[in-house]
């Protein structure tokens, strides 16, 4: 992944330098192993551990012979260890190595990516609570609908995170898995017990069954979770650039002292930081569908997957590490304008109230359609000539001969519509009950 998508840590972690350290670390694990069981000399592992060293650039330099990396590696790391380096990689397959690796390298990934989703939870619970109370218009097809608070926004998103930090968890479990199980996955030339061996110090479960390779439907547990909490930033991400758009701006993105939002307009100012997280969503998910590609395999392995695995594992979990940052720094410093929410309320002059006079006029003896009926008239009166809703409605004989003015109000009463958002934090465990 280019540097400008990039956070170190997470890209330390797919650095080649790292690579090439958990391969050696498994190489080594191996060793011991087998020197436990007697097949190595215990002076043998001594002298690997001491001197079983590499150079990225050296490993580099011998691929372009061998056009194998692995070989390349093991190579490079001989001409360090001398003699003894003929007990590396005993009974392994490349594979054994390869993905044993992987599966620590994701558990690495995804504890870096649980921690930003916790980060992003504490910023969006904190808003919650923030704007718990802070009315503003509800939309359906973009459409004013209800009211709503922020605070309500806010807590849908930290009930989805926090659902996202559940579906994390499970896939760095699932992927959380090793083998050293030869060349088909049958312990042909190696026995389970290095197996068990070098998992268990590297925090890994072996695999229950393998063939050369773990089975990739793991893999495509873990992209296409990574493409679901994608998607989760892109709908907040896309919510804010509609909040801030010049029309509505209920909500904006911080504007930095020195920043300049175009090369043409300096009045601008734009979302780019959620124009960017919409777009780099489009990637992740484009990365899952690659990973459901790369279940099938042929027979006990093929590498088909291989050249795919080396692009989007890696771009997936730098991309989506620096999506949880940069979404949780626009939240965090969000702008949230709360009198251009409630000028925006009163846009549609009372129609928001329609379902409240509707079921009021139910409650009266109308049918549904009856109440349906009148309520709609009046609203058209608003569209069609901007007409004040609740004016027109006392103008009805129909309607003023069932409701007084005191139970019209009630039903304008923004209380009305919000008196349960208590409860819904509540439940959102975001409050105490």
């Amino acid at each position: 992944m280019i540097d400008r998508y990039s956070r170190p840590q997470m890209a330390a972690v797919w650095g080649e330098e790292h690579k090439l350290r958990t391969w050696l670390k498994i190489e080594v694990l191996a060793c011991e192993a087998w020197a436990k069981l007697g097949k190595i000399p215990a002076e043998a592992v001594a002298v690997i551990t001491q001197k079983a060293d590499f150079s990225v650039e050296r490993v580099a330099e011998i691929e372009k012979i061998t056009h194998h990396d692995v070989i390349a590696f093991l190579t490079a790391v001989a001409e360090h260890v001398g003699p003894e380096s003929r007990f590396i990689h005993l009974g392994l397959t490349s594979s054994d190595m390869l993905d044993t690796a992987l599966a620590v390298n994701l558990c690495e990934a995804g504890d870096i990516i649980i921690e930003d989703l916790q980060h992003l939870l504490g910023v969006l619970k904190r808003k919650a609570l923030e704007h718990k109370d802070t009315v503003m218009i509800g939309r359906s097809h973009g459409v004013h609908a209800e009211p709503i608070t922020f605070g309500l926004k806010m807590a849908v998103w930290y009930t989805e995170t926090k659902r996202n930090l559940e579906r994390m968890r499970r896939a760095k479990e699932t992927v959380g898995y090793g083998q050293i199980s030869g060349a088909v996955g049958t312990f042909g030339n190696i026995d389970p017990a290095v197996e068990q061996y070098v998992c268990a110090r590297l925090g890994l479960r072996p695999a229950p069954v393998s063939t050369q390779i773990i089975q990739r439907d793991r893999h495509a547990e873990f992209l296409t979770t990574l493409a679901i909490i994608a998607s989760s930033l892109d709908k907040f991400a896309t919510e804010i650039r509609h909040l801030q758009r010049t029309e509505v701006l209920e909500a904006e993105e911080f504007f930095e002292k020195g920043q300049k939002g175009s090369s043409a307009m300096p009045h601008k100012r734009n979302p780019i930081r959620c124009e960017n997280v919409s777009g780099l969503a489009r990637v992740i998910r484009s990365n899952a569908v690659a990973a459901l590609e790369n279940v099938a395999l042929w027979h006990e392995r093929d590498i088909s997957h291989s050249s795919v695995e080396r692009v989007i594992i890696p771009d997936s979990c730098i991309l989506l590490d620096f999506m949880l940052a940069r979404i949780t720094g626009v939240i965090d410093k969000l702008l949230v304008y709360p009198d251009n929410m409630r000028a925006n309320l009163e846009k549609t002059k009372g129609m928001i109230s329609s379902e409240a006079i509707l079921l009021e006029l139910v409650g009266k003896g109308l049918t549904r359609e009856e109440a349906y009926k009148l309520v709609q008239r009046n609203a058209m009166k608003v569209w069609e000539d901007g007409a004040d809703f609740r004016k027109a409605l006392l103008s009805d004989p129909e309607i003023s001969s069932r409701l007084t003015e005191e139970e019209l109000d009630s039903c304008f009463d923004v209380k009305h519509h919000l008196r349960f958002v208590d409860e819904i934090f509540q439940r959102a465990e975001l409050i105490d009950g």
